[in-house]
């Protein structure tokens, strides 16, 4: 039935209807959806004790989980609009539901025990290498050999590292670390959602280059039908779009882990597909900024007993500095908007 419904219609026009169809759909299932979730979740989302006071009192009752919205309503436009005989749009599913379905499970023990803390870290961990694994090993047996395991160089034409053997297990950090960087930076109402729409867009234009004949004009590596993740990339825009309706400040519900983790790595898994990891990490600067902050916190509190930062991930150390939250959203969209500017450079 589904491929029944884009046959003969152009990836142009399959983009621009995966697009609208997820978009509509979220703004359409978004109320009832978050009337659900508040009647299931009397107490809503706990809030860290260790962040923010303020928090405590503005975020108390808002209801988590709202990634169903994003990734139900992408899903069924991508299963509507993208060619599913496509490997690549096969392991874009097999990475949002199961890193969805992880951070189901730990945003659902997160409210039943009323506790930030669920899934152990070594267990989310295990689920995300395995999954990143098995997603890496597909993409890499898909992509044309002699591109298959290299690491492409951007900004500078024909520059490769071919990294051989070392290229699954380097595919699986990038997926991963997308994940959590995205998970890191859900902490402000508004924050992850917009910065998912700036990357999204960015790497909906790549992977569309990507699958055309004459990528190379435009810096890119071709790799045959690529155009077709540009559709789910649409999808995924429309979804995060209408998502940030509700979830806006003040929000009416948090994406959870239930949509960072599996966003971040579908993120991951694009850079991956179309051979873009290090402009990955120059447009997704943002999260990468918030991974590293964690990451020097709690080094230097090991090493000195101290705080590098007053608060992390960093986007509560610039409100513990006196900065309103939406003024810190409304900078990290923007320094996002700038890489991304940055990072279409590459095109020239």
């Amino acid at each position: 039935m589904f491929a029944l419904i884009n046959i003969g219609l152009s990836v142009e026009i399959r983009m621009l209807f995966a697009f609208v169809t997820a978009l509509v759909l979220s703004l359409v299932c978004g109320g009832p959806l978050i009337e659900y979730l508040h009647s299931w979740q009397k107490q809503g989302q706990p809030i860290r004790e260790d962040g923010p006071q303020s928090h405590l009192q503005t975020k108390k009752g808002t209801p988590t989980m709202g990634g169903l919205l994003i990734l139900g309503t992408a899903i069924f436009a991508i299963l509507l609009f993208a060619n599913i005989s496509y490997h690549f749009v096969w392991v874009s599913l097999l990475v949002l539901i199961v890193y969805g379905a992880t951070g189901f499970v730990d945003d659902y023990w997160k409210v039943k025990r009323q506790s930030s803390n669920a899934m152990t870290a070594g267990m989310k961990l295990f689920i995300q290498f395995l999954t990143a694994a098995v997603a890496a090993s597909i993409i890499t047996a898909a992509t044309p050999r002699g591109i298959n395991t290299v690491l492409n160089i951007p900004y500078i034409a024909d520059w490769f590292i071919n990294l051989s053997w070392l290229y699954v297990p380097f595919a699986v950090i990038v997926m991963s670390g997308a994940s959590n960087g995205v998970n890191l930076s859900d902490g402000l109402d508004g924050l992850a959602s917009g910065l998912l729409i700036v990357a999204f867009t960015f790497f909906m234009a790549v992977a569309y280059y990507s699958g055309l004949a004459d990528a190379v004009d435009f810096n890119m590596l071709y790799i045959p039908r690529c155009s077709e993740i540009a559709v789910v990339c649409a999808a995924l825009v429309g979804a995060c779009l209408g998502f940030l309706y509700f979830n806006k400040p003040k929000a009416r519900v948090f994406m959870g882990d239930t949509g960072s983790l599996a966003l971040g790595a579908m993120l991951g898994a694009v850079a991956v597909m179309t051979k873009s990891e290090i402009l990955l990490a120059i447009v997704g600067g943002v999260f990468v900024m918030e991974t590293v902050s964690v990451i020097i916190q709690v080094a230097y509190f090991k090493k000195t007993g101290r705080r590098f930062f007053k608060m992390a991930p960093i986007h509560h150390h610039f409100e513990q500095l006196g900065w309103s939250e939406k003024k810190v959203v409304f900078s990290f969209w923007g320094a996002a908007l700038i890489l991304a500017l940055v990072g279409t450079l590459v095109f020239l």
